[in-house]
């Protein structure tokens, strides 16, 4: 039998989980955002067309940042698969994503607040880049503005490591840049922080029971993903139980 490996990779998952997580996003990257925009001048501050490319910007580069550390991640497949062999290595990732699915979506619930700690792992790549940022800092046009977004891309955030531990399920850099870019698109609702979907998303995160529930379809992924002959998209190569 021979389950998708679409599905815990798949852009769709990867977008709702960068959708849900945009209520730790509201929390953690909308005060960044609100900063960067108090850095710019008056008139693009109080004029949304001009402010809108600036926002856009910032997070383009952040994004563009997802990507790359996608790519990066995209791979480990292939090194653990060195000596643990293709279908071992490839199983052994998919119980550490899962693992940590889990643990994103009990943080999101209320129930695991010591899932953070596992921010202080880009705590060292964080300190090297953290000073470029700054010296962005006012921003005066869209180059900084992106350029400020890639290295916030960077930030240490646990939400966007258990991404990173879906997108090294996928075995292959390409698909798993374009999980983490999908992943990143999703979080655009709360971190754009112009709009009314953001104004929802901030109620929302005040709703423990809503919470909950986040964290609740989270941990499904992530059984989904340790056990995936589970699965209902189950497909099976029939000419495999021929030879």
């Amino acid at each position: 039998m021979i389950f998708d490996p679409e599905f815990t990779t798949s852009y769709g998952v990867a977008f709702m989980m960068g959708l849900f997580s945009s209520l730790h996003c509201v929390g953690m990257c909308g005060s960044i955002i609100g900063t960067l925009t108090l850095s710019l001048s008056p008139e693009i501050r109080n004029n949304k067309k001009l402010l809108l490319p600036f926002v856009f910007s910032y997070n383009f580069g952040r994004i563009t940042s997802y990507a790359l550390a996608g790519a990066l991640i995209g791979s480990i497949e292939a090194l653990i698969s060195m000596p643990l062999g293709e279908f071992h290595g490839h199983r052994l990732l998919q119980i550490v994503s899962a693992i940590v699915m889990a643990g994103a979506g009990a943080y999101i619930a209320g129930w695991f607040p010591r899932f953070a700690y596992i921010e202080k792992a880009g705590g060292t790549i964080w300190k090297l880049m953290e000073p470029y940022g700054r010296k962005l800092i006012p921003v005066k046009n869209h180059t900084q503005a992106y350029l400020f977004g890639m290295i916030w891309g960077w930030l240490p955030c646990g939400l966007v490591y258990s991404a990173l531990a879906l997108a090294a399920t996928s075995g292959d850099v390409t698909q798993s840049a374009f999980t983490m870019l999908a992943f990143g698109l999703g979080t655009l609702p709360a971190v754009m922080g112009i709009g009314v979907m953001t104004q929802v998303l901030t109620r929302l995160s005040r709703m423990q029971r809503f919470k909950q529930i986040i964290g609740l379809f989270m941990v499904a992924l992530a059984l989904l993903a340790a056990f995936p002959w589970l699965n209902p998209m189950v497909m099976t190569d029939h000419s495999t139980h021929l030879k």
